[in-house]
């Protein structure tokens, strides 16, 4: 029973995020997580880890079960085969949150001890952040589904009051505040007299203090706004790489970009919008587009795989018009974009069959593009999920430009859960971003993360809107994540010398 209950609260968590939205959702599931765990003696912490472990289960079970989706569609893998693997995966970061059951059980005092209040207000909040940090680092990382993700989505009557410590601590310091605030709810309910009143004082002042962060301006505009369009062909990923779509795809952007031109001053289009090499449609599509865009006063930016002398290709992406400037991606997704272990997983990657699954990393000091008078901090498909890697533009970036494809994941939560990521990148930076996918969710977001206007899924046609470039720093634009962890590390040493003092029972 506490094991399915673990499993429970796990696919609890998952309700905060997009296209659910239920911030509290959160807090209530790790609680009820801390609540599972084993009464901390030695005989108990293999019970903890296993509960960690189906919490796991449960959270990225129901979470990120659409990866099974490229494989068995779209990656030419049979079902039982994509299932398998999807759950091998699932099962594998499972055991971060295996690890934090172990050692939340491991670390915190006894509930009758001097120290007990050490349990969920010190251990179990540095804990769930640090290895939250080390999921999203680890083997190239998966920093998708943490706790912080959520708190951005707006309720009815109450906001959405955690939000406004995005732009000051970013992801992790808002998992760390909503693993504070899970202590403090665990607290109130469970302990009675001073205890509770003292921590659901301490909980309100929290969330308080964040719908007050929220009115605060910490970047200020920068020259005119700008006109800008993302495009959204809507070409079906089964097609996609077909030699003989080639010429559609193109007519479908060439078309959607023609009745927009005129009229803006950015155009976008989505990650290998363009499903050949540059150099291969340099002369007969770029050029001329481009002598198109000076004369309209338009920049338009590109997504298409770019081949370098030497043989090695990369994810690009390009601007045209008034500046010409291009963008490598550095931050590659293995076994779609490149296989880690080549020699020994090349006929795993043969079997999968996914195309242009070889690319190079790029290597740019920052993910900067000029498009026209503009320095623009720019991020493709997987790497908007990466707060550190997108925070690296600033502060020359006047605004932000995610190109994604999210028609691997078919109709899932997975584009609904990547525009999220998507707003926490704008708000964590003060910037707005223009979102550009080849089948949805497009959107353009302003620089506090609220969507604008956007595109459903699988629609073709071009979302034109207004953005206001910026300029300034957030605190966390400023300082990173670094401190924030920090943070979290001294507060599991001052947790270890609290329960060195009031011991562990045997």
């Amino acid at each position: 029973m506490r094991w399915a209950l673990a499993v429970l609260a796990g696919a609890l968590m998952v309700l905060s995020f997009a296209p659910f939205g239920w911030f509290p959702m959160a807090p209530l599931s790790i609680a009820a997580f801390y609540q599972l765990l084993p009464a901390p003696c030695r005989r108990a912490r293999r019970s903890g880890f296993a509960v960690g472990w189906f919490y796991g289960l449960g959270l990225l079970g129901f979470g990120v079960f659409w990866i099974r989706i490229s494989l068995n569609e779209f990656g030419n893998m049979p079902a039982l085969a994509a299932n398998a693997l999807m759950l091998l995966l699932v099962a594998a970061l499972a055991l971060f949150y295996g690890v934090a059951g172990w050692l939340v059980a491991r670390l915190r005092p006894a509930a009758d001890g001097p120290g007990w209040w050490a349990g969920p207000l010190l251990v179990l909040p540095s804990v769930w952040v640090l290895l939250e940090a080390l999921r999203g680092w680890l083997f190239t990382g998966f920093p998708w589904l943490f706790a912080g993700n959520g708190q951005i989505n707006p309720l009815p009557l109450v906001g959405a009051p955690l939000a406004g410590w995005a732009p000051v601590v970013g992801v992790h310091g808002l998992s760390l505040i909503v693993a504070l605030s899970a202590g403090l709810l665990w607290i109130a309910v469970r302990r009675p007299g001073v205890a509770r009143r003292a921590s659901a004082a301490a909980l309100v002042a929290l969330w308080f203090g964040g719908a007050l962060l929220g009115r605060v301006e910490w970047t200020r505009p920068a020259d005119g706004p700008l006109t800008v369009a993302a495009v959204q062909g809507n070409v079906e990923q089964a097609v996609k790489w077909s030699p003989d779509g080639l010429v559609s795809t193109l007519e479908i952007y060439l078309g959607l970009t023609r009745e927009v031109l005129a009229d803006s001053d950015v155009i976008v289009w989505p990650e290998t919008a363009i499903p050949s090499f540059l150099h291969e449609v340099q002369a007969g599509l770029v050029t001329p587009l481009a002598a198109d865009a000076r004369k309209a006063g338009a920049e338009v930016v590109i997504g298409v795989p770019i081949m370098e002398p030497g043989g090695h290709y990369y994810n690009g992406l390009i601007s045209i018009g008034s500046a010409s400037d291009r963008y490598y991606k550095r931050h590659l997704v293995p076994f779609g974009e490149f296989l880690p272990l080549k020699r020994q997983l090349r006929p795993l990657i043969d079997w999968f069959n996914v195309p242009m699954s070889d690319f190079s990393r790029g290597r740019a000091a920052q993910p900067l593009l000029q498009v026209g008078p503009y320095a623009v901090g720019v991020s493709i498909c997987y790497e908007d999920v990466f707060p550190e890697e997108v925070r690296e533009a600033l502060p020359e970036a006047a605004y932000l430009i995610n190109v994604s494809n999210d028609a691997w994941f078919g109709d899932s939560l997975a584009p609904h859960q990547h525009l999220e990521f998507a707003r926490l990148r704008a708000l964590e930076n003060g910037r707005p971003l223009v979102r550009a996918t080849n089948t949805g969710i497009s959107a353009i977001i302003d620089h506090r993360g609220r969507v604008m206007a956007s595109l459903p899924l699988f629609e073709r046609a071009v979302l034109t809107g207004t953005i206001q470039p910026r300029t300034g720093l957030t605190p966390f634009a400023a300082l990173g994540s670094g401190p924030v962890l920090l943070l979290a590390a001294a507060m599991l040493v001052l947790s270890l010398l609290v329960v060195r003092r009031s011991g562990v029972p045997s």
